[in-house]
């Protein structure tokens, strides 16, 4: 049965979703294809007239990850000045976010993976990351903070999904928070 491009567009699209979210969780390696296509109703065979191969999709999924989270993280210049930056971060080292990787930011949940990844998916994630460190760098008008900021960001996320209790989770992202308000303080 051949079904139109609308369909299959669709069927696309519910494939990245259910497989982000399912990566982000249990890791993009050890998810089989017929794991990512059970999570959208299909058998195993039907992936390949979605994606030439596996790494094909990994490539798309990071892609559309990396772009969500650089639209919310400010990195598409729609956050100015420090107030919008302290919203992001707070809402980056929430517990939710730390409690919930499949609706998060795909770095601390694939970073791993990424790096293992070949050069040209490492260079994508690149440009994504200077992209937030250069906007970040503006609102702080110091470029060396706002690597700072990003990697106390992800390193704090990936600590706290490391805990098992809640209550220790939050003392991470607290600290964080603190180190960070400190931080935004002396800059303006």
């Amino acid at each position: 049965m051949r079904y139109c491009a609308e369909h299959k567009a669709a069927t696309r699209e519910r494939l990245l979703a259910a497989s982000g979210a399912l990566a982000k969780q249990q890791g993009f390696a050890v998810s089989g294809v017929d794991a990512l296509m059970k999570t959208v109703g299909l058998s195993g065979a039907a992936f390949y007239k979605h994606f030439p191969s596996k790494d094909a999709l990994f490539s798309e999924l990071i892609e559309r990850e990396l772009s969500n989270s650089l639209a919310r993280l400010g990195g598409d210049g729609s956050h100015n000045g420090t107030d919008a930056l302290r919203r992001c971060l707070h809402a980056y080292l929430s517990l939710a976010h730390a409690e919930q990787p499949d609706r998060g930011c795909v770095l601390p949940a694939l970073g791993a993976e990424i790096a293992r990844a070949d050069d040209s998916l490492k260079l994508l994630t690149e440009q994504h990351i200077v992209r937030l460190q250069q906007a970040w760098a503006e609102i702080l008008d110091d470029g060396q903070l706002a690597w700072n900021l990003l990697a106390q960001c992800l390193g704090s996320l990936m600590l706290a999904r490391m805990m098992v209790s809640s209550q220790t989770r939050q003392q991470v992202l607290n600290a964080s928070h603190e180190m960070f308000e400190h931080t935004l303080q002396s800059v303006g």
